[in-house]
């Protein structure tokens, strides 16, 4: 693997991890204002199963 490549899979992890940071602290502040059933939330809770389910599988490769 080129070493651009690898520093691209890096970036990209860390963009993942980032993003499912940021979406975890936005869906505890709606949840603490009771918005849990607004589409906002069902769509970040939505996208924060899809980046759950990255980083898992770069935890079952040993990448996090």
């Amino acid at each position: 693997m080129h070493d651009d490549t690898l520093e691209q899979h890096r970036a990209m992890r860390s963009a993942v991890v980032a993003e499912y940071d940021d979406i975890v602290a936005h869906l505890d502040a709606l949840k603490a204002d009771g918005k849990v059933k607004t589409a906002t939330y069902k769509q970040l809770f939505a996208r924060k199963m899809t980046l759950s389910a990255m980083l898992d599988i770069y935890r079952k490769h040993g990448l996090l």
